[in-house]
């Protein structure tokens, strides 16, 4: 499966719960009263300054208000929501769907959505015109598919931003209901799609999940955790090498090196292991089996509470504790520099030898925010991958705004007239990025 073709998601992808959705259980009460209200006035044939009110028709927007834009996600879902549980029940009880009567307008997941903070010029991602007790009930769900989609790809985006285009490790898997892996491993490809696209750049995505990838046709990856070094009796090395004996080539080979609190002594121990294995089984003609132990990287993952043994305190923690960039320093020059000292002879091979360690990559992780990837980027430090997790789901963009997405009804129709009819402080906008949506084309 593939996405950003202009193509829409298909509806099967989202599971949706409609029987329960056209009843309005996912929906603030409110919406459920408006439209039993509505209904109940045009079954009497009430009237208001002689206007069917029960059967009044709307044009209602869906914009964002995150400052100065958000990456725009969950447009898709809430199409699907909209096309499964427009409608109404008879009096027996059977729905009645009249999606194909409303005129609906969107833009495509993945588009950039600006927001200056007024009210009076925003960008609507969906509009909606029809009769709105036949719709009503379906703003919570698809507003919350909006905010929540849209949130995550625009802090992925920031997040790449930061840090100047590298590869960023989704890691926010075990922060969230494993119910919202879809949903949020889409956003994330949402983010790094748009990011690659503004600055022509060539980001890689990476999730640690196959649910994560469902929507977009990503696969899950990762190598080992602290719990699987235990099982080792906490022996890095031996744990390494029988990962990379019983795993395929073709699944990266990074070592997680902060086990022992000694991220620098612990990578070149598996750094000398897994070379002269590698060398063994190349000088064996066995080229194949030696490339299942290319080391692809090392991963730092310090906790913040403490200080690496190879960095001296300066006494502050800001310095001196977790991933920092004196940690890091070291480790890339222990690391270039490693095969200088292995009982290595020949110049061909010794040739081997450096590649082989300066090719080594650096992936850190284990706190690191937009703030915190600018600092190192601004000071070179020389990180290659960022491994991201929790940030990715805060709710707090940096500049402090809200992540949210409102809905209006902006315009009412009126002896065959729209007319405005938005709320003060609101008005009716544009988006020459809406398209109108053929109601064939979600399915």
């Amino acid at each position: 499966m593939t996405v950003f073709n202009q193509e829409r998601l298909p509806i099967e992808i989202f599971q949706l719960d409609t029987e329960r959705m056209v009843d309005g259980w996912y929906s603030d009460v409110y919406f459920r009263n408006i439209s039993s209200i509505l209904t109940a006035l045009s079954r009497e044939d009430y009237t208001y300054k002689e206007e069917n009110i029960g059967d009044i028709e709307v044009e209602m927007q869906i914009f964002p208000r995150r400052q100065p834009f958000c990456i725009v996600g969950g447009v898709d879902e809430a199409l699907a929501i909209l096309k499964t549980c427009t409608g109404y029940k008879d009096d027996d009880g059977n729905f009645i769907n009249t999606f194909d009567e409303l005129e609906v307008y969107a833009v495509h997941d993945g588009v950039k959505a600006h927001y200056n903070g007024d009210p009076n010029r925003v960008n609507p991602v969906i509009k909606i015109r029809g009769r709105y007790r036949d719709f009503a009930i379906l703003e919570t769900p698809m507003v919350g598919s909006l905010t929540e989609a849209s949130r995550i790809a625009t802090n992925v985006y920031q997040v790449e931003e930061a840090a100047n285009g590298k590869d960023i490790l989704f890691f926010p898997a075990r922060f969230a209901h494993y119910k919202q892996q879809a949903l949020h491993g889409y956003a994330y490809s949402l983010g790094v799609k748009a990011y690659n696209e503004d600055f022509e750049a060539k980001s890689k995505r990476y999730i640690s999940t196959d649910e994560q990838g469902t929507w977009w046709g990503g696969r899950g990856a990762g190598t080992v955790s602290h719990s699987y070094i235990a099982c080792f009796l906490g022996n890095t090395v031996e744990a390494m090498l029988q990962f990379c004996r019983q795993m395929p080539a073709e699944i990266s080979r990074i070592a997680l090196v902060d086990f022992d609190n000694d991220c620098i002594g612990t990578s070149l121990d598996v750094l000398k292991a897994m070379y002269f294995k590698y060398r063994e089984l190349m000088n064996e003609d066995k080229p194949e089996e030696a490339s299942k132990y290319r080391l692809f990287g090392v991963r730092p993952d310090t906790a913040s509470s403490l200080r690496d043994v190879g960095v001296e305190p300066l006494g502050d923690k800001d310095l001196d504790n977790g991933v920092n960039a004196r940690l890091v320093y070291k480790m890339r020059e222990a690391l270039d520099n490693a095969y200088r000292d292995w009982d290595i002879e020949d110049d061909r091979e010794r040739e081997r030898a450096r590649e082989y360690c300066q090719q080594v990559k650096i992936i850190a992780s284990g706190g690191f925010k937009p703030k915190k990837i600018k600092r190192f980027e601004e000071s070179q430090v020389p990180v290659d991958v960022y491994g991201v997790g929790s940030w990715l789901l805060s709710n707090s963009s940096l500049e402090g705004t809200k992540n949210d997405f409102t809905a209006d009804v902006v315009r009412v129709k009126v002896d065959g007239e729209w007319i405005q009819m938005a709320k003060k402080g609101r008005r009716p906008c544009k988006n020459d990025k809406l398209e109108y949506v053929e109601p064939d084309s979600i399915r």
